[in-house]
Protein backbone atom coordinates (compact mmCIF):
# COMPACT_ATOMS: atom_id res chain seq x y z
CA UNK A 1 0.00 0.00 0.00
CA UNK A 2 1.06 3.52 -0.73
CA UNK A 3 4.01 4.85 2.21
CA UNK A 4 2.58 8.55 1.30
CA UNK A 5 -1.09 8.91 2.04
CA UNK A 6 -2.81 11.83 0.42
CA UNK A 7 -6.11 11.34 -1.25
CA UNK A 8 -8.63 8.82 -0.93
CA UNK A 9 -11.60 8.23 -2.39
CA UNK A 10 -14.22 10.07 -1.05
CA UNK A 11 -16.86 8.55 0.59
CA UNK A 12 -19.29 11.40 1.98
CA UNK A 13 -19.77 12.82 5.00
CA UNK A 14 -18.22 10.66 8.08
CA UNK A 15 -20.22 11.23 11.50
CA UNK A 16 -18.69 10.33 15.13
CA UNK A 17 -19.81 6.99 14.60
CA UNK A 18 -18.22 6.21 11.78
CA UNK A 19 -14.98 8.03 12.49
CA UNK A 20 -14.84 6.05 15.46
CA UNK A 21 -15.34 2.78 13.53
CA UNK A 22 -12.66 3.92 10.98
CA UNK A 23 -10.17 4.36 13.48
CA UNK A 24 -11.00 1.34 15.65
CA UNK A 25 -10.37 -0.64 12.17
CA UNK A 26 -7.12 1.24 11.49
CA UNK A 27 -5.90 -0.36 14.57
CA UNK A 28 -6.39 2.06 17.23
CA UNK A 29 -6.64 0.86 20.69
CA UNK A 30 -7.93 1.99 24.29
CA UNK A 31 -5.25 3.32 26.36
CA UNK A 32 -2.82 3.96 23.67
CA UNK A 33 -1.43 7.80 23.81
CA UNK A 34 -1.58 8.88 20.20
CA UNK A 35 0.58 11.65 18.21
CA UNK A 36 -1.78 13.09 15.66
CA UNK A 37 -0.79 14.59 12.65
CA UNK A 38 -3.60 14.93 10.41
CA UNK A 39 -4.99 17.24 7.35
CA UNK A 40 -8.13 17.36 7.92
CA UNK A 41 -9.29 18.44 4.35
CA UNK A 42 -8.26 14.61 3.45
CA UNK A 43 -10.51 13.44 6.18
CA UNK A 44 -13.18 14.41 3.86
CA UNK A 45 -16.19 16.25 5.26
CA UNK A 46 -17.49 15.98 8.99
CA UNK A 47 -20.31 16.69 10.94
CA UNK A 48 -18.92 18.97 13.31
CA UNK A 49 -15.79 19.28 11.96
CA UNK A 50 -12.44 19.27 13.77
CA UNK A 51 -14.47 18.41 17.53
CA UNK A 52 -16.10 15.60 16.19
CA UNK A 53 -13.22 13.91 14.82
CA UNK A 54 -11.45 14.94 18.27
CA UNK A 55 -14.15 13.51 20.07
CA UNK A 56 -14.15 10.02 17.36
CA UNK A 57 -10.28 9.73 18.73
CA UNK A 58 -11.38 10.20 22.32
CA UNK A 59 -13.93 7.59 21.55
CA UNK A 60 -11.76 4.96 20.10
CA UNK A 61 -8.75 5.38 22.41
CA UNK A 62 -10.58 5.51 25.45
CA UNK A 63 -10.48 8.19 28.31
CA UNK A 64 -7.41 6.51 29.62
CA UNK A 65 -5.58 7.70 26.40
CA UNK A 66 -3.49 10.91 25.79
CA UNK A 67 -4.06 13.38 22.59
CA UNK A 68 -0.94 15.04 21.57
CA UNK A 69 -0.82 17.39 18.28
CA UNK A 70 2.30 19.46 17.22
CA UNK A 71 2.32 23.41 17.76
CA UNK A 72 4.95 24.76 16.27
CA UNK A 73 5.24 28.42 15.28
CA UNK A 74 7.51 28.79 12.98
CA UNK A 75 6.89 32.36 12.37
CA UNK A 76 8.73 32.72 15.91
CA UNK A 77 12.39 32.37 14.24
CA UNK A 78 14.96 33.68 12.30
CA UNK A 79 15.78 30.21 10.62
CA UNK A 80 12.44 28.48 9.52
CA UNK A 81 11.68 28.13 6.04
CA UNK A 82 7.65 30.09 7.05
CA UNK A 83 10.37 33.45 8.35
CA UNK A 84 12.45 33.62 5.18
CA UNK A 85 9.03 33.20 2.98
CA UNK A 86 7.34 35.84 4.82
CA UNK A 87 10.57 37.99 4.72
CA UNK A 88 12.18 37.71 1.27
CA UNK A 89 13.00 40.26 -0.51
CA UNK A 90 12.92 42.77 2.24
CA UNK A 91 15.90 45.02 2.82
CA UNK A 92 17.54 46.16 5.93
CA UNK A 93 14.61 48.40 7.02
CA UNK A 94 12.43 46.36 6.22
CA UNK A 95 13.47 43.47 8.01
CA UNK A 96 14.45 45.53 11.09
CA UNK A 97 10.39 46.73 11.15
CA UNK A 98 9.05 43.01 10.67
CA UNK A 99 11.40 41.74 13.53
CA UNK A 100 10.59 45.04 15.90
CA UNK A 101 6.68 43.93 15.02
CA UNK A 102 6.88 40.17 16.20
CA UNK A 103 5.05 38.86 18.91
CA UNK A 104 7.03 36.83 21.30
CA UNK A 105 5.79 33.52 21.85
CA UNK A 106 2.65 32.51 24.91
CA UNK A 107 1.94 29.48 24.77
CA UNK A 108 -1.79 29.93 26.38
CA UNK A 109 -2.58 31.89 23.62
CA UNK A 110 -0.21 32.38 20.45
CA UNK A 111 -1.40 30.19 17.16
CA UNK A 112 0.29 27.67 15.88
CA UNK A 113 1.41 28.06 12.43
CA UNK A 114 0.61 25.73 9.60
CA UNK A 115 0.05 22.85 11.78
CA UNK A 116 -3.81 22.88 10.52
CA UNK A 117 -7.34 23.09 11.88
CA UNK A 118 -7.30 19.80 14.12
CA UNK A 119 -4.08 21.07 16.02
CA UNK A 120 -5.63 24.54 16.27
CA UNK A 121 -8.78 22.56 17.82
CA UNK A 122 -6.58 20.85 20.28
CA UNK A 123 -4.84 23.74 21.69
CA UNK A 124 -7.62 25.70 22.29
CA UNK A 125 -9.75 23.15 23.96
CA UNK A 126 -10.93 23.17 27.75
CA UNK A 127 -8.21 21.07 29.53
CA UNK A 128 -5.14 20.95 26.73
CA UNK A 129 -2.34 21.11 28.01
CA UNK A 130 1.05 23.12 26.01
CA UNK A 131 4.62 22.65 25.96
CA UNK A 132 6.58 25.42 26.30
CA UNK A 133 8.95 25.41 23.40
CA UNK A 134 8.56 28.88 21.24
CA UNK A 135 9.49 27.49 17.98
CA UNK A 136 8.03 23.55 18.70
CA UNK A 137 5.21 23.33 21.04
CA UNK A 138 3.31 20.22 21.42
CA UNK A 139 -0.70 19.77 22.68
CA UNK A 140 -1.82 17.22 24.97
CA UNK A 141 -5.36 16.88 25.71
CA UNK A 142 -6.07 13.29 28.11
CA UNK A 143 -5.70 12.20 31.95
CA UNK A 144 -1.27 12.43 31.19
CA UNK A 145 -1.48 15.79 29.34
CA UNK A 146 0.28 18.37 31.79
CA UNK A 147 2.82 14.82 32.25
CA UNK A 148 3.84 15.27 28.58
CA UNK A 149 4.20 19.33 27.92
CA UNK A 150 5.58 19.41 31.28
CA UNK A 151 9.34 19.08 29.56
CA UNK A 152 10.62 21.00 26.92
CA UNK A 153 14.07 22.73 26.93
CA UNK A 154 15.09 25.62 24.93
CA UNK A 155 17.97 23.79 23.45
CA UNK A 156 15.84 20.75 22.62
CA UNK A 157 13.39 21.38 19.89
CA UNK A 158 12.27 17.88 19.56
CA UNK A 159 14.74 15.76 21.06
CA UNK A 160 15.01 13.68 24.30
CA UNK A 161 13.99 16.76 26.80
CA UNK A 162 11.08 17.65 24.35
CA UNK A 163 7.58 15.83 24.56
CA UNK A 164 8.54 13.27 21.63
CA UNK A 165 11.02 12.14 24.87
CA UNK A 166 8.51 11.12 26.43
CA UNK A 167 5.96 9.94 23.64
CA UNK A 168 8.65 7.03 23.51
CA UNK A 169 8.71 6.55 26.94
CA UNK A 170 5.07 5.80 26.93
CA UNK A 171 5.01 3.61 23.72
CA UNK A 172 2.57 5.77 22.49
CA UNK A 173 1.70 5.74 18.45
CA UNK A 174 1.95 7.94 15.68
CA UNK A 175 -1.36 8.44 13.82
CA UNK A 176 -0.91 9.84 10.53
CA UNK A 177 -4.38 11.00 9.38
CA UNK A 178 -3.76 12.32 5.38
CA UNK A 179 -0.24 13.29 5.70
CA UNK A 180 2.57 11.54 4.50
CA UNK A 181 6.11 10.39 6.49
CA UNK A 182 7.38 14.29 5.26
CA UNK A 183 4.81 15.53 8.37
CA UNK A 184 6.39 12.41 11.19
CA UNK A 185 8.26 14.77 13.50
CA UNK A 186 8.93 11.95 15.50
CA UNK A 187 11.74 10.74 12.80
CA UNK A 188 13.51 14.14 14.20
CA UNK A 189 14.31 12.22 17.86
CA UNK A 190 16.19 10.04 15.88
CA UNK A 191 18.52 12.22 14.54
CA UNK A 192 19.35 13.40 18.46
CA UNK A 193 20.39 9.84 19.32
CA UNK A 194 23.16 9.64 15.94
CA UNK A 195 26.36 9.44 17.21
CA UNK A 196 28.31 12.83 17.78
CA UNK A 197 29.06 15.42 16.79
CA UNK A 198 25.80 16.24 15.15
CA UNK A 199 25.53 19.18 13.14
CA UNK A 200 24.58 22.53 15.10
CA UNK A 201 22.82 25.78 14.25
CA UNK A 202 21.86 28.87 16.23
CA UNK A 203 18.52 29.57 16.30
CA UNK A 204 16.84 33.02 17.87
CA UNK A 205 13.09 33.36 19.26
CA UNK A 206 10.85 35.81 20.88
CA UNK A 207 9.39 34.93 24.21
CA UNK A 208 6.09 37.08 25.99
CA UNK A 209 5.21 37.17 29.85
CA UNK A 210 3.63 40.08 31.71
CA UNK A 211 3.36 42.36 28.58
CA UNK A 212 7.16 42.34 28.11
CA UNK A 213 9.10 40.58 24.83
CA UNK A 214 12.00 38.44 25.64
CA UNK A 215 15.01 37.40 22.85
CA UNK A 216 16.12 34.57 23.14
CA UNK A 217 19.40 32.63 21.33
CA UNK A 218 20.08 29.21 21.56
CA UNK A 219 22.01 26.44 20.42
CA UNK A 220 20.67 23.35 18.97
CA UNK A 221 20.36 20.49 16.66
CA UNK A 222 20.13 21.37 12.52
CA UNK A 223 17.18 19.71 11.54
CA UNK A 224 17.59 17.64 8.64
CA UNK A 225 13.74 16.25 6.19
CA UNK A 226 15.08 16.05 3.27
CA UNK A 227 15.16 12.55 3.28
CA UNK A 228 12.03 11.70 5.03
CA UNK A 229 9.99 10.49 1.95
CA UNK A 230 13.03 8.20 1.55
CA UNK A 231 12.97 6.61 4.78
CA UNK A 232 8.85 6.57 4.71
CA UNK A 233 9.10 4.33 1.29
CA UNK A 234 11.65 1.93 3.88
CA UNK A 235 9.93 1.57 6.69
CA UNK A 236 6.16 1.65 5.06
CA UNK A 237 6.44 -2.11 4.48
CA UNK A 238 7.01 -2.89 7.99
CA UNK A 239 4.89 -5.23 9.77
CA UNK A 240 4.26 -2.51 12.70
CA UNK A 241 2.82 0.06 10.47
CA UNK A 242 -0.79 -0.21 10.02
CA UNK A 243 -2.63 0.68 6.71
CA UNK A 244 -6.55 2.23 6.31
CA UNK A 245 -8.88 4.80 5.94
CA UNK A 246 -10.59 7.51 8.21
CA UNK A 247 -13.62 9.13 6.56
CA UNK A 248 -11.94 10.04 3.12
CA UNK A 249 -8.14 10.02 4.57
CA UNK A 250 -5.86 7.08 3.60
CA UNK A 251 -3.98 6.74 7.09
CA UNK A 252 -1.09 4.99 8.62
CA UNK A 253 -0.63 3.90 12.92
CA UNK A 254 2.93 2.72 14.06
CA UNK A 255 4.03 2.96 17.03
CA UNK A 256 6.68 5.55 18.39
CA UNK A 257 9.69 3.55 19.59
CA UNK A 258 9.27 1.20 16.59
CA UNK A 259 9.60 4.33 14.09
CA UNK A 260 12.14 6.05 15.95
CA UNK A 261 14.30 3.18 15.96
CA UNK A 262 13.83 1.96 12.34
CA UNK A 263 14.64 5.90 11.60
CA UNK A 264 18.21 5.85 13.44
CA UNK A 265 19.59 2.70 11.92
CA UNK A 266 18.27 4.12 8.51
CA UNK A 267 20.29 7.56 9.23
CA UNK A 268 23.13 5.38 9.85
CA UNK A 269 23.10 3.67 6.75
CA UNK A 270 22.27 6.32 4.23
CA UNK A 271 23.19 9.66 6.15
CA UNK A 272 26.69 10.99 5.63
CA UNK A 273 27.96 11.82 9.05
CA UNK A 274 30.38 14.55 10.66
CA UNK A 275 33.28 12.40 12.03
CA UNK A 276 35.48 15.40 13.09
Amino acid sequence: MASEPAHGPRRGQSDLGRLTADLRALGVRPGQDLLIHCALRQVGRIDGGAATLIDALRAAAGPAATLVVPTQTTLNSFTSNAFLTATAGYSAEQLAQYLAAMPGFDPASTPSTGMGALAEHVRTRQGACRSSHPHTSFTALGPRAAACASIHDLDCHLGERSPLGWLYAADAAILLLGVGYTACTAFHLAEYRLPGPLPLRRYTCFTAADGARTKHEFTDVAFDDSDFARLGAAIGPEPFVLHGQVGAALSLLLPVRAAVDFALAWFLDHRSRVTS
